[in-house]
């Protein structure tokens, strides 16, 4: 028993468990957390199923993470415990008889004769303490007077209170780990989507997206309904850096995206013998539309955001983004194709229409329209609150041992025929040239008294 305690109150194992959770901390900001295994094969390849294995992309949930974090804990504990006691008596049951030999070992010290009593004397010394704030415990041992001058003793317990806001901080972290969560919920308009561990659910009333005159991307906004029981509670618009905040849960902007799967297209038809022929046609991915004038049905078969031709000469879409929209157009008389091939909204000129005779007509994709959804992060984090507490406790203990270091003042009256022996001694854990000075104007008061 002795020996685990001495190995978990080692200043060494600190350092090392520091290191470690540290290390740890890296790989969970260079790896992204609690994302889809596709996107970590493609990201990481063969690695992908190593850091899944060792929990790397769910790092902060992971058991042996929080395991370090409970070690760290009790490391810090039971080190703290060990050094409190002492502190504790020396702050509020101090030994008030000491020898002068401990008083001359120290750097600040003083010797000198009074040609007065001591009881004037320590009178004396008790208005010249308490003039400068200190408080003052007394013994008197025969011809002897010990006198303890202290002030900011709260300044011994900084290192403490540090001590427990780490741990508060660590107990909030190993909560969230266990406790915590976030996901993804993608939302079109006007759908409905209960919020996992919660007993309400959430409505996207409205998604639009902003733009610079450029058409770049200004902003995403999302109007979200909380609801429960069926009955709406309230709504707010939520955007990047802006999120919506009930009972403890947090949605943020995250992402968003189109339903390519059946768009809206407007094709436009035009004649090379006739230029002022023009025909605008509308209807979705799937469905026939007439050309009652050349009596043809056009059908889109497909529609790509992003067309490319990849490495293995296959058409596919680079991103959903619409960077190089496409659509595959098929016309036919009555059950004969007579021609097919892809149309590029961005690039007309480069249609591949394929007939199997000259074609007057020409086919040129001007719009297209699809349905947008918002990908709403929902997140809950029950220890955020532990670590705002701990943050605190954190300041004041580094604010107590940086700013209120503990000043003491060890003094002994020795009663000499009528005249008094005065040795006294300071300690200061911070400041020492400023206590030192204020050490020598008391003695000196004491001296230039008559």
């Amino acid at each position: 028993m002795k020996s685990i305690l001495k190995l978990f109150s080692s200043v060494k194992l600190v350092i090392v468990m520091l290191i470690i959770i540290t290390c740890a901390s890296i790989l969970g900001t260079l790896i992204p957390q609690q994302r889809s295994n596709a996107e970590y094969a493609v990201r990481y390849g063969q690695l992908a199923g190593l850091f899944t294995r060792l929990q790397l992309t769910n790092l902060y949930h992971s058991w042996w993470f929080n395991g370090l974090l409970f070690l760290f804990s009790l490391n810090i504990i039971i080190c703290t415990l060990t050094r409190l006691s002492p502190k504790f008596r020396r702050a509020f049951k101090p030994k008030l008889r000491f020898e002068a030999k401990s008083i001359n070992s120290l750097k600040i010290k003083e010797k000198f004769r009074k040609n007065w009593n001591l009881s004037n004397t320590q009178e004396m010394l008790r208005k010249e303490f308490s003039t400068r704030h200190y408080h003052l415990r007394e013994k008197k041992e025969g011809n002897r007077s010990f006198l303890l001058a202290r002030k900011k003793t709260l300044g011994l317990f900084g290192s403490d209170i540090v001590h427990l806001g780490l741990l508060i901080i660590l107990a909030g972290g190993i909560v969230s780990g266990l406790e915590g969560f976030r996901t993804d919920l993608t939302l079109f308009e006007g759908q409905v989507l209960p919020v996992p561990k919660a007993d309400f659910q959430l409505r996207l009333d409205k998604f639009e997206t902003e733009f610079y005159p450029d058409r770049s991307i200004r902003d995403w906004k999302s109007t979200l309904t909380v609801i429960k029981n069926e009955k709406a509670l309230f709504s707010k618009i939520i955007e990047v850096n802006h999120p919506l905040s009930y009972q403890g849960f947090v949605f943020y902007q995250n992402s968003y995206g189109w339903d390519w799967k059946n768009p809206s297209l407007e094709i436009w038809v035009k004649k090379r013998s006739s230029p002022s022929f023009l025909r605008k046609l509308e209807f979705k991915v799937g469905q026939r539309t007439s050309l009652e004038e050349e009596d043809i049905q056009l059908i889109a078969l497909y529609f790509l955001p992003d067309f490319v031709i990849n490495d293995k000469n296959e058409i596919s879409t680079r991103s959903n983004e619409p960077n190089n929209p496409a659509a595959f157009i098929e016309g036919w008389q009555g059950e004969q194709r007579i021609f097919s091939g892809w149309i590029f909204a961005k690039f007309p000129d480069f249609a591949r229409i394929h007939s199997e005779k000259e074609m007057d007509l020409i086919l040129e994709l001007r719009d297209f329209k699809s349905s947008q959804f918002s990908v709403i992060q929902a997140a809950k984090d029950p220890g955020v609150n532990l670590i705002w507490v701990g943050c605190g406790f954190l300041m004041l203990g580094l604010a107590l041992a940086f700013y209120w270091p503990t000043r003491e003042i060890k003094v002994i009256l020795e009663d000499s025929y009528g005249k008094t022996e005065v040795t006294a001694g300071g300690i200061a854990s911070k400041n020492r040239d400023a206590f030192q000075s204020e050490f020598e104007t008391i003695m000196n008061s004491l001296r230039r008294l008559k």
